[in-house]
């Protein structure tokens, strides 16, 4: 590679960075549950427009 390191090394660091993405994004989400209350989901479900998908939504990742 490139940067005068092994495919394994890149490979290793590129799982490590994305584990240690995925466990941050974990933490974030369980403390903003724990901030919510009942009724903030339906509240803003109610503000979302009633429309039907496009075809384009079925698309979407």
């Amino acid at each position: 590679m490139e940067d005068g390191v092994s495919l394994s090394q890149w490979i290793v660091s590129a799982v490590a960075q994305k584990v240690g993405a995925v466990e941050t994004t974990d933490d974030f989400l369980r403390a903003r549950a724990g901030m919510a209350k009942r009724g903030d989901l339906t509240r803003l479900l109610d503000r979302a427009p009633d429309v039907p998908p496009t075809p384009e939504d079925a698309n979407k990742d």
